[in-house]
């Protein structure tokens, strides 16, 4: 059995696992990352970038505080997102969802759990070493696709977050997501055939984004799910390169 056809029967295991209960003691190698892990942050607020000017505690009051679009008209509650402070990926979604809304924290529901479930099968982890986000941060009516006008009121406050968490790497998962990002118009499933990179004034280097679908589509759709492991083996080997951007596929 080769290495890929081990990792991706130990994913399948976890989905197993997540879908009917079963457990499995297989687990493949850690992983070891360059860069260290920092330690958990009990609040996204709480996550500022010292000696800047600017933090996420700022982004996080400003958000709550934003009317740029009628989303706001519908909230419960602005979800600016979680995670850590100086995270080694950056997950974006496309935008909250009820239980979100409700809680104003990102991707708890069953989606949520799933992609938990996929981070941990590459030795991540919200609190540990990731950030998730949403593109949007206020909930769509019905739970519909965020439109364009929307994305685009919302970006600066993604682009701010980008800069402060200063990511080693991006995981779009999505369509609206992968789109904006990657200034693409292509369906999902041309989007996540290549590493990405994207460019942001203000940071030094570009951020190697990898595109693929979102957790609750996979849901719906079991036959998505290699692609998404595959997806997760390249993103697991970005990282462990060092997260070096490609020279092609870059916005």
């Amino acid at each position: 059995m080769t290495p890929d056809q081990r990792f991706y029967r130990f994913l399948t295991l976890i989905e197993d696992y997540y879908a009917g209960g079963e457990r499995s003691v297989d687990h493949p190698p850690p992983v070891r990352f360059p860069r260290p892990i920092t330690e958990p942050e009990p609040e996204p607020e709480r996550s500022a970038a010292p000696g800047r000017g600017d933090s996420l505690d700022a982004v996080a009051r400003e958000i709550a505080a934003c009317r740029a679009c009628a989303l706001c008209e519908g909230r419960t509650r602005t979800v600016p997102g979680e995670g850590a402070a100086q995270p080694l990926v950056l997950v974006i979604g496309e935008g909250p969802g009820f239980d979100e809304d409700r809680s104003g924290r990102p991707f708890v529901g069953r989606a949520g759990a799933y992609l938990d479930r996929w981070l941990e099968a590459i030795e991540l982890r919200r609190a540990d070493n990731c950030f998730i986000t949403n593109v949007v941060k206020c909930r769509p009516p019905q739970n519909r696709d965020p439109a364009s006008a929307e994305s685009q009121a919302c970006l600066p406050f993604l682009q701010r977050q980008i800069r402060l968490l200063e990511p080693r790497a991006i995981l779009s998962v999505g369509r609206i997501a992968g789109q904006l990002l990657t200034g693409q118009t292509a369906t999902m499933a041309a989007l996540r055939v290549h590493t990405h990179s994207y460019r942001i004034p203000g940071l030094p280097e570009p951020v190697p984004l990898v595109a693929t679908y979102h957790p609750s589509g996979v849901l719906r759709n079991q036959s998505l799910r290699r692609a998404v492991w595959d997806d997760l083996r390249r993103l697991q080997k970005l990282l462990a390169d060092g997260g070096t951007p490609p020279a092609a596929g870059a916005r």
